[in-house]
């Protein structure tokens, strides 16, 4: 287990509506004068100090948050575990001996152990989602695009997002309202939930039971029909396993997969061969496959793609949202390996619409935190937020 900082900041802070609240750094964002390290040695070696702060955290500096230092992340943000090969795991307080998730794992951990008041982070394919649920936390994923991603580090553009987590919906709302600035049109307001059958069905009894309750207790109308109603959706689809039908969710996820491994190689691939750093097993494995991805491996996943923005545009018109876990279960022991693939199966259907995913903390399996996670369609940031706080 580590510290969540890999360098502390002495920063004054000044006034807003942040006033006061004490802000943890992804190390993907750039501060001005500090390199960025992206959780990689080699990365640290071979690029300079930072010109300038990262959008993101020059916003919510002008607001009143007082940097209070960088934070862990996975290498370059391609893990959902929280542990890094080189900079170790980030407590988890919410579950002692247990990961923090990932790759926002160090702003999730400061949040958590009351270090920092917002962790800024990352969502890529569940990077803030996934940590908020195992850590007991708020986290939104944005709308991808609303929140700008200058002076960060990429992993794979057109899912990568900046959100932050926080213990309370309150302070969640009042960062990310001033990282997304006035939204180009009003969203109706959430009064009925998606928690279709077909999602669920697949998950643990354990986690249906400490998660749904969570969905009932917002007190709006709840529907279970099935997100895929289309039994034909995504049979076709093949990013390299066996031929032949999968369910609708999986063919999601695997495109998801083949998507984001293709952009994260085009994003890194000339400097990882330029500059051959070390990296975790798992980062290095997956950056050895996508190096082997052709563009047409792809075109299969980006139909797949398709078929989900439409099925997100049906089914989540403006006042409704799906409701789903955050994750599969509670946070993995330090040392085991998460089912990295049932996380995916939940996460993906956010990433691949570019839709905005809100995660809350829900119950508890075994006394360890899981979350809830609502998706809205794109643009419906402010109604999910008003949802987490009314008030």
């Amino acid at each position: 287990m580590s510290d969540p900082f890999i360098a502390l900041v002495d920063d004054a802070g000044g006034s807003g509506p942040l006033e006061g609240l004490r802000l943890a750094v992804k190390d993907l964002f750039d501060l001005a004068g500090t390199p960025t390290g992206a959780g990689n040695p080699r990365w640290l070696e071979t690029h300079g100090p930072a010109e300038k702060d990262a959008e993101a955290v020059a916003l919510l500096r002008a607001a009143g948050a007082r940097v209070v230092g960088k934070t862990v992340t996975d290498e370059l943000a391609w893990s959902l575990n929280g542990s890094n090969a080189h900079y170790g795991v980030p407590d988890n307080p919410a579950a002692p001996g247990r990961v923090p998730g990932g790759s926002s794992s160090g702003s999730a951990s400061a949040v958590a152990q009351g270090l920092a008041d917002i962790g800024l982070g990352t969502d890529t394919g569940g990077s803030i989602r996934v940590p908020a649920s195992y850590c007991g936390l708020f986290g939104l994923r944005p709308t991808h695009g609303r929140v700008s991603l200058e002076g960060v580090v990429p992993l794979a553009p057109t899912f990568d997002t900046a959100g932050v987590l926080t213990r309370d919906a309150r302070t969640l709302r009042l960062a990310m309202e001033v990282l997304l600035g006035a939204p180009e049109e009003a969203h109706a307001p959430i009064t009925r939930l998606l928690a279709p059958r077909d999602i669920w069905d697949e998950q643990s009894e354990a986690t249906r039971a400490a998660v749904m309750p969570a969905v009932e207790s917002l007190g709006l109308e709840v529907d279970t029909s099935p997100f895929f109603d289309d039994p034909h959706f995504g049979v076709r689809h093949d990013t390299g396993a066996a031929a032949g039908a999968v369910t609708p969710l999986e063919s999601a996820r695997r495109a998801y997969a083949a998507l984001q491994a293709w952009e994260a190689w085009q994003a890194h691939g000339a400097w990882i061969e330029a500059s051959r750093p070390e990296f975790g097993p798992g980062v290095k494995a997956r950056f050895a496959a996508a190096s082997k991805l052709g563009s047409a491996d792809v075109t299969g996943a980006q139909r797949v793609r398709s078929g989900v923005v439409a099925l997100v545009r049906d089914r989540l018109p403006e006042g409704t949202a799906l409701a789903i876990p955050a994750a599969p279960g509670p946070a993995p022991l330090i040392g085991q390996e998460p089912d990295r693939e049932a996380i995916v199966r939940l996460t993906c259907i956010a990433g691949l619409a570019g839709a905005p995913g809100l995660a809350l903390p829900a119950g508890t399996v075994e006394d360890l935190p899981v979350g809830l996670q609502l998706v809205a369609t794109p643009g419906g940031d402010e109604a999910l937020l008003a949802l987490a706080d009314p008030h």
